[in-house]
């Protein structure tokens, strides 16, 4: 991400965590079905090693039929289902079928941060949608946000929830003025500025942030939370009402006509009416028409033991994106839990990351971590420019200990691609979320279970630039990208 890529608007919040890597320039963008062996394990899959979920299967064989078929166990999926089974007229039998372990893909591999985007993408949004559409977007993200926090507290799900301020810190006064045209661009809109407390003087932007040279500091409500947790907890809420989960069986097709399909897996076909992609960056491998749209792109995060001077009654209590023209690193503190850093984003020292990612990977992008003693000394070096530690006189210093990869669904056109496959009635898809799906899952997945159900796309609720159609899917096509059946 660098600012004159961005026709001198602000990245969207979600969108700096998709920078490039030198190594894939060029290159056709192309991703198969996942990895099934060889994968990196991100925190979140380290810390639930002894759970039965990660391996489910609710019954022996596939069944040969059921009414829907749902690819992806990730919280689109996973959510997708349970909204189904919890509507008034639920199917009589829905499989979800996950092709590794459960919520192994990018909801089980981000960074567990879900960031609300209420102002800073507004300018990027209206160039591409309007500036009506891109204050629905905005809405739409600050709703799905209640509701995933919501969800939460009223379950009393066991996720490391953690609800507070998250920070956009400025670094320079370049990025500090655009920072203040988009969200008077995003006020004389209409848009709701109640909810973001701005400070615009150095000296108290330095102070409250923590971050020395900081120019201008932005903050509003965000959370954090251990995202694999969630998804099992929604999982066996369906599991109760019926949920058929089946692990480790990777779709290698989907085969027939209008409300006739076939869904082909390794361990054998299930025939069914209704077909739903909750496949991410990986559509492509299934739905040939997404090949261009959803752009398979590596993604790095890393976990950082913060020095003594930045722990105990000193540790950090907000998450922050520190941003730059050149970059941005998004830090992802835990508070509530461990106190532990997640750092992410596109900042120059990332993209070197990304390379190490791309390295000997000539036919796809995935999910491993193919030479991890080099990217552990790159990590060494994130953050010497973004975020700048207080050497502490005595304790420990910073240590960055561990890395690991996933796969962003990045969409051409920053948004989701959400309904109906077109020209393939009984086929459904919500992806795309462009690094962000932790801010947009939470509206579109139960959104799309009622379009599956029979509603219009306005009783849905979903802004329109989310909808899918032919003519979007066409504008993206990618001519080159092609795919062998075993890829």
């Amino acid at each position: 991400m660098h600012l004159k890529d961005l026709n001198g608007t602000l990245p969207p919040v979600g969108d700096e965590g998709t920078g490039k890597s030198s190594a894939l320039e060029g290159k056709p963008i192309k991703t198969g079905r996942p990895l099934e062996t060889g994968m990196s394990l991100s925190l979140w899959l380290q810390t639930v090693r002894n759970n039965p979920l990660l391996n489910h299967r609710t019954t022996e064989d596939l069944p040969q039929s059921a009414d829907v078929v749902i690819i992806g166990s990730g919280a689109t999926g996973s959510l997708t289902a349970l909204s189904l089974l919890q509507s008034p007229n639920p199917p009589k039998s829905i499989v979800l079928l996950e092709a590794r372990e459960m919520c192994s893909g990018a909801t089980g591999r981000n960074a567990g941060h879900c960031k609300p985007d209420q102002w800073r993408g507004f300018s990027k949004y209206a160039q591409a949608f309007g500036p009506d559409e891109a204050i629905k977007i905005l809405k739409n993200e600050q709703q799905t946000w209640e509701s995933l926090v919501s969800y939460v507290r009223t379950h009393k799900v066991d996720c490391d929830l953690w609800a507070g301020k998250t920070f956009d810190v400025y670094m320079t006064e370049e990025v500090a003025k655009l920072a203040e045209k988009t969200i008077t661009e995003y006020k004389a809109a209409g848009g709701d500025v109640s909810k973001i407390d701005v400070i615009t003087d150095p000296a108290e932007a330095e102070r409250i942030s923590r971050i020395r040279g900081a120019k201008a500091l932005y903050a509003w409500n965000a959370s954090t939370l251990h995202p694999w947790k969630l998804v099992a907890h929604v999982n066996k809420q369906s599991l109760a009402l019926g949920l058929n989960l089946q692990t480790w069986t990777p779709v290698t097709k989907v085969s027939g006509s209008a409300n006739d399909w076939t869904v082909h897996t390794e361990r054998g076909n299930i025939k069914t009416p209704i077909v739903i992609h909750a496949t991410n960056a990986y559509a492509g491998a299934l739905l040939p028409e997404t090949r261009g749209g959803i752009k398979p792109t590596p993604h790095m995060c890393n976990k950082v033991l913060p020095p003594s001077t930045f722990a105990g009654s000193d540790s950090l209590q907000n998450s922050y994106a520190v941003i730059y023209p050149t970059g941005t690193y998004t830090i992802n503190s835990r508070p509530t839990s461990d106190g532990i850093l997640l750092f992410g984003g596109a900042a120059p020292n990332q993209s070197k990351l990304l390379d190490y990612v791309a390295k000997d990977q000539k036919r796809r992008i995935d999910d491993s971590l193919t030479d991890f003693e080099p990217v552990t000394e790159a990590v060494r070096t994130l953050g010497t420019e973004g975020f700048e530690w207080d050497e502490p006189k005595r304790g420990s210093k910073v240590l960055y200990d561990y890395a690991w990869s996933g796969i962003i669904g990045r969409s051409a056109d920053q948004v989701p691609f959400i309904g109906e496959v077109p020209e393939k009635k009984g086929q459904w898809i919500c992806a795309g979320h462009n690094g962000h799906g932790m801010a947009r899952i939470f509206t579109c997945a139960p959104a799309l279970a009622k379009l599956v159900q029979g509603a219009t796309w306005a009783d849905a609720g979903l802004p329109n630039c989310f909808q899918v159609t032919k003519e979007r899917l066409e504008k993206y096509r990618d001519p080159d990208w092609d795919l062998e059946e075993t890829d």
